[in-house]
């Protein structure tokens, strides 16, 4: 399973919110992006739990981050 979180950082916490999501284990990568989120992470995982895990006790308690969207990838 794959998700894409769009996340929403408070100004002048981007770089250490990026760095921090790379250091988490599921996320296969993470950027910054310009748009209305500023940032983007990819995770991988091997189910919905696992994700709704990392998504909220992982990406969401990171200082600077604000608002996260998740956003599910799907094969068709």
């Amino acid at each position: 399973m794959k998700a894409y979180i769009l996340i929403k950082v408070r100004a002048g916490d981007l770089k250490d919110v990026v760095g921090q999501l790379r250091k988490i284990k599921g996320v296969s990568e993470a950027h910054m992006t310009f748009g209305p989120y500023d940032a983007i992470a990819v995770v991988e995982t091997t189910d919905l739990a696992k994700l709704g895990s990392i998504t909220a006790l992982e990406i969401q308690p990171i200082p600077g981050v604000e608002q996260t969207l998740t956003c599910l990838a799907v094969e068709v």
